[in-house]
């Protein structure tokens, strides 16, 4: 089926809801792991035997995810300076993407991430994401982070607490409506942090996460640079930064086709970052 005809996340879950809205004065909701269909509703009662109806379980929920809920995290502290690498054992890398989304390049990244099956990083802008909410609800489908690049993208160094606090809480929103959570994750444009950017971010639950590897794909040096880049940085720990917004990122495009399935024939596992639990 053409991708265009598959429904996200959130529109699924919505016609779900929609669906046992009209049936809830038919029978009750099951839910269970049997391999056989649930059994059939039981005929209305008539209008003398009519009782008043009692809270649903499934209506005292908001509608903002399905499965299981989810567990609370660990407030997250208040640094000095962003987290530059992965911890953990192995060859494990991260791939991150900044600025976007865009329409003209964030699809295709997406579509290479699909056919490798691989997990990427996507540190969105507000205003950008504001205006491409389907890209987001595609990368929570596909099981992509997305994290808070701030609103307009400014250099926080020179903003006051107020307006770093509103380019940091307009970004999240946006996120939570169309990702289906908030992001967990911040990085500050031009890499440019300092302590209100540290606060409010941990404020806001939100971890700084920077970068090991800089392909310095902005400055469109050539696919090949880019990838020999990637590829001479590769190191298990290491946090590797492109852009799929801000400019021509087509190089950037082309350049992930090429190194992405040799960075998984050398036995790099690429991944998404963690947050502990409570």
């Amino acid at each position: 089926m053409p991708k265009d005809q598959l429904l996200t996340r959130r529109r699924a879950l919505l016609a779900g809801a929609a669906a046992v809205g009209a049936a809830g004065t038919a029978g009750a909701l099951a839910v269970g792991s049997g391999d056989g269909p649930a059994p059939a509703a039981a005929p209305a009662p008539g209008p003398a035997a009519r009782r008043p109806l009692e809270p649903s379980a499934y209506r005292l929920q908001p509608l903002t995810g399905y499965g299981a809920p989810r567990e609370a995290l660990r407030r997250p502290p208040v640094r000095s300076e962003p987290i530059l690498r992965m911890s953990g054992r192995g060859r494990v890398m991260m791939l991150t993407f900044d600025d976007g989304p865009d329409p003209r390049y964030t699809p295709d990244i997406l579509d290479t991430l699909a056919e490798y099956d691989v997990r990427a990083t996507f540190f969105v802008c507000g205003e950008m994401a504001d205006h491409n909410r389907d890209l987001l609800s595609r990368m929570a489908d596909e099981g992509h982070v997305v994290g808070n690049h701030t609103w307009s993208h400014p250099l926080l160094t020179r903003l006051t607490r107020r307006r770093i606090r509103s380019e940091m809480e307009r970004t999240s929103e946006v996120v939570e409506r169309a990702y289906g959570e908030p992001p967990r994750w911040f990085r500050a444009p031009y890499g440019a942090w300092n302590r209100a950017a540290f606060q409010l971010g941990a404020e806001l639950g939100m971890e700084p996460l920077a970068w090991t590897v800089d392909t310095l794909d902005w400055t469109t040096p050539g696919t090949g640079t880019i990838v020999e880049r990637v590829e001479d940085g590769a190191a298990p720990g290491v946090v590797v930064l492109s852009h799929d917004a801000g400019g021509d990122r087509s190089q950037t495009v082309r350049a992930l086709r090429r190194y992405l399935p040799e960075l998984l024939d050398s036995g790099y596992h690429l991944t998404v970052p963690r947050r502990r639990l409570v």
